[in-house]
């Protein structure tokens, strides 16, 4: 049977990952998930291979005032009090299929550390409303997936299964067959105290070739996928699900299948 085997969630889209016991289920997705984003100065995301950098730091909110600690691959930190101006005016961000509205936040790891080490301006902002999630509220993926796209590799990979980490899903999942999570679309989910409704394959971009901690490219993904889960021009991946009822899901719990 199915069940949650793994949660990935991050405040600041694009850093390292964290994997909390349990998550709360909303109708934009995990609460607190993505609320921050990493930006060029003129507002601008960053590109795929861009993002590269920030895959080993490691972002902590202290939930009494909201400041932000910055941890660094090499151990160093950088915490910064807590500063979105109200005087900052909201500017449009495009994020996949729809526009969301951002303010500045200053904080010395982005505006200072991160700008200088990679000679680029950059600016952190908050998420206005909801949060900077991807197509849909939660994407899922097979760790038997993963573990079968490793053993595709062929010659190119002798590492066993291909971290799950640079797929960078909501839930990976136990219990299932490779590529079952396809079989689901449009399907209603029941997993913990939500009922989800699962959408079409995810495309996947340059990120899922690069190693989670490091950001150094580590394995062929967008080779290997191109052999085999081809949808019109994308490379797909793992599924889509909408929240249709939230509420709280724990790792271990069981998705259970409702039509």
């Amino acid at each position: 049977m199915p069940s949650v085997g793994r949660f990935n969630t991050t405040i600041v889209k694009s850093t390292a990952l964290t994997h909390p016991d349990e998550v709360e289920l909303a109708p934009s997705g995990v609460a607190g998930d993505r609320r921050y984003l990493i930006l060029h100065e003129d507002g601008q995301r960053l590109s795929g291979a861009e993002k590269a950098p920030l895959l080993g730091i490691r972002v902590t909110a202290d939930p009494a005032d909201g400041s932000l600690t910055f941890v660094f691959p090499d151990g160093s930190t950088c915490w910064s009090a807590y500063d979105a101006s109200e005087d900052e005016e909201v500017f449009p961000v495009r994020m996949y299929d729809r526009t969301i509205t951002a303010r500045k936040v200053f904080h010395t790891a982005v505006d200072h550390f991160l700008s200088e080490d990679l000679h680029e301006d950059l600016i952190l902002v908050r998420v206005e409303e909801e949060n900077a999630r991807d197509v849909k509220a939660v994407t899922m993926i097979s760790l038997a997936t993963v573990e079968d796209l490793g053993r595709r590799a062929g010659p190119r990979w002798s590492g066993g299964m291909p971290d799950p980490r640079r797929f960078r899903m909501t839930m990976e999942l136990d219990g299932c067959e490779p590529l079952e999570e396809d079989t689901w679309a449009g399907r209603r989910i029941g997993v913990g105290e939500a009922i989800l409704r699962v959408g079409d394959p995810v495309p996947r971009c340059v990120i899922t070739t690069l190693d989670p901690d490091t950001g150094r490219k580590d394995f062929p993904t967008l080779e290997v996928l191109a052999t085999y889960r081809h949808v019109g021009t994308d490379l797909v991946m793992g599924v889509y699900a909408d929240v249709e009822r939230p509420g709280r899901v724990h790792v271990g719990e069981e998705l259970s299948f409702l039509d």
